[in-house]
Parts: structure tokens; C-alpha cells; sequence
């Protein structure tokens, strides 16, 4: 049984929308003596074990840190590690895609990305787009940078005579967004022990969960994702209002 289960009753149902901050693959490996590279590697099979039991519990949006806009100060033999796993990853997604039966989308700036790995997302994206149950990968992505994009897009909306400033709201503005259309996360779970946002998401998690677990992420798995969405079914979500 899930911990998040009543014993006595149905399960409680998972949130509709869980995001991960995927942290501590560089921590695990230096534990173990190993190059950081393979502490990517070890997430990135965590990642897989996630993503498969998700879709088992029905969640419907699963949105992942893979990488930040800031993780490009890291040497190049580290970045250029991420990447190839990164590659390996949709190489083998688009083989599997009837199998998996999963959307995937990118949030980020996908500029910075070589040619050919720029060419796997879109190309995954493409493929995958029929499907219900999306995966959401923030790559070369920062909260920060997304809110002065979508500023900067609506500002040469109205500079065009497309929008005036008095129609600007939430809705409106969320529109602009890399996750236009997506739900906010309700859980966010932040792994490997630190307990601090990264810049992930600043807007969508307004009235989010956060989840922090002293676990690295290599070493997550379905018993912690039980675990964060038991907490969160004991959180009391009032989105501001009184008790």
C-alpha cells in the first residue's frame, strides 16, 4: 500500500500536477568517489523510475529542474555530460514513444542547445504531442528569466497595438509563460536536502506545496514520492483564505 493510502478507504488521489527539483546527482557521486558525471547519470535513471511511477498513479503533469539558466557556470566537462544523457535520453524516448505514451514539453530557452539536441526536443514534442499525460522538462530555464520574457512579449504586444496595458491579469500574463495552458504545480518536491526554490518556477508556485526530503535525488524513489504526497494531503490549503 502507498503511505499516502487511508487503510480503511480509496486512495487519496495524487496531485494533479507534481514538480521535482532534481538535485543532488553531484553529492551522490562524490559520496562514492565517482566523477560527477556519474552522479548525473544515476539521476537520470531516478528520473526514468519517477516518471514511470507517476504516470502508474495518474498524475497528469509531471515538471522536472533539468537544467537552469545558472548551470552553465559548471565546467564543460559536467555541462557537456548533462547534455549527452539528455540526448541518450530523447533518442530512446522517440523510439519508445508508443510504448511510453508521454508529452513532452520543454520550458527554457532552447537556443543555447546544440543543433542536434535542439532538433531531439522539438522533435520529441512533436511526436509526442497526442498524448494525455505531459512531461515537462525545464532545460536552460529560469524563473527570473521567463517572467522578463513573457514582460518583454506582452510589452511588444501592445507596442503593436495587439494589447493595451489595462488588459493585463494573471490570466493574461500567464499566457506568456512557457507553461501557457498548464496548470500550477500543486507539490514541489526538492530533494537532497537543501530548502530553497532555485529559481524554479517563481510564478506558478504561489500557492504550491514545497516538499523538502534529505535524500539525493539518485536515490529517490517511489517510497519518497509516496512520502512527499502524503505530506501534502496533511497540508491545509487555504490559497489565503481564513481557516
Amino acid at each position: 500500500m502507498s503511505l499516502f493510502q487511508k487503510k480503511e478507504s480509496a486512495p487519496l488521489p495524487p496531485p494533479n500536477h507534481i514538480a521535482i527539483i532534481m538535485d543532488g546527482n553531484g553529492r551522490w557521486a562524490k559520496k562514492r568517489g565517482l566523477p560527477r558525471t556519474a552522479g548525473h547519470a544515476a539521476g537520470a535513471e531516478s528520473f526514468r523510475r519517477i516518471a514511470n511511477y507517476c504516470r502508474e498513479l495518474g498524475v497528469k503533469y509531471l515538471t522536472v529542474y533539468a537544467f537552469s539558466t545558472e548551470n552553465w557556470k559548471r565546467s564543460t566537462e559536467e555541462v557537456g555530460g548533462i547534455m549527452t544523457l539528455l540526448g541518450n535520453y530523447l533518442r530512446e524516448a522517440l523510439r519508445d514513444m508508443e510504448k511510453n505514451k508521454v508529452h513532452f514539453v520543454f520550458f527554457g530557452d532552447l537556443s543555447r542547445l546544440s543543433p542536434e539536441l535542439r532538433q531531439l526536443c522539438l522533435e520529441a514534442e512533436s511526436a509526442s504531442r497526442e498524448y494525455d499525460v505531459q512531461v515537462n522538462f525545464c532545460l536552460n530555464y529560469g524563473g527570473r528569466d521567463e517572467i522578463i520574457r513573457a514582460a518583454k512579449a506582452f510589452a511588444q504586444d501592445v507596442a503593436r497595438g495587439e494589447k493595451t496595458p489595462e488588459e493585463l491579469d494573471e490570466a493574461t500574463f500567464s499566457q506568456y509563460l512557457y507553461s501557457a495552458s498548464v496548470p500550477d504545480p500543486e507539490l514541489i518536491i526538492r530533494p537532497s536536502g537543501e530548502q530553497r526554490t532555485s529559481n524554479f518556477l517563481l510564478w506558478q508556485s504561489a500557492y504550491s506545496e514545497f516538499v523538502f526530503m534529505d535524500v539525493l535525488w539518485p536515490d529517490f524513489g517511489p517510497r519518497e514520492l509516496d512520502e512527499a504526497i502524503a505530506q501534502f494531503h496533511r497540508r491545509d490549503r487555504r490559497f489565503g483564505g481564513a481557516k
